[in-house]
């Protein structure tokens, strides 16, 4: 190696090393998978396969939950089962039929979509979307997504900051993200 390629290998270096500093890492997806809750009092199996769960009657601010279902290595997981279930704007659940319930799949990106609507309070408890997710071969995460900026989070025994969507740009719907992390 002469010399002109040596000082031309050090300049080509010092700047991958700058646009190294420039360039964040890439995060680990998560230092922990998801956090589990309970799945309530509410659940009930059978739901139908439905991206949204919005019926002409319903009344309340529409809501799109969408996000991604990732390994911990952020690695997508297409075909992840995602079971949806909620109290409609007044919080009452249908205990009876699949209003405000139903499941889909992650495609192969790992995304999911859920039109519905935002939940209503009932006592005891802040605004929460329950979901079961479920990949073949793991144990299901069964949890609950919270809402930010809800004066009833503080008194809710079961809220957890962890837990809470990310809001978006956007009111109508009501736009809220959340990536799912699996074992």
């Amino acid at each position: 190696m002469n010399r002109r390629h040596f000082v031309r290998s050090g300049l080509v270096l010092l700047g991958i090393a700058r646009l190294g500093d420039a360039l964040a890492v890439t995060p680990e997806c998560a230092d922990e998978p998801t956090l589990s809750q309970t799945a309530g009092p509410f659940y009930t199996a059978g739901s139908p396969q439905r991206v949204s769960l919005m019926e002409p009657d319903l009344v309340g601010d529409r809501l799109l939950l969408s996000g991604r279902v990732l390994d911990r290595d952020c690695r997508p997981l297409g075909g992840a089962l995602l079971d949806f279930w909620q109290a409609d704007a007044e919080g009452v659940y249908d205990n009876r039929g699949y209003r405000l319930r139903g499941h889909q799949y992650s495609d192969e990106r790992g995304e999911y979509r859920l039109e519905t609507l935002v939940p209503g309070l009932y006592p005891g408890r802040t605004r929460h979307i329950h979901v079961v997710v479920a990949v073949t071969g793991q144990r299901p995460l069964i949890t609950q997504l919270y809402f930010p900026d809800e004066p009833q989070n503080r008194r809710d025994w079961l809220y957890r900051p962890e837990l809470l969507v990310t809001l978006k740009a956007g009111n109508d719907p009501l736009r809220a993200g959340f990536d799912f992390v699996l074992r």
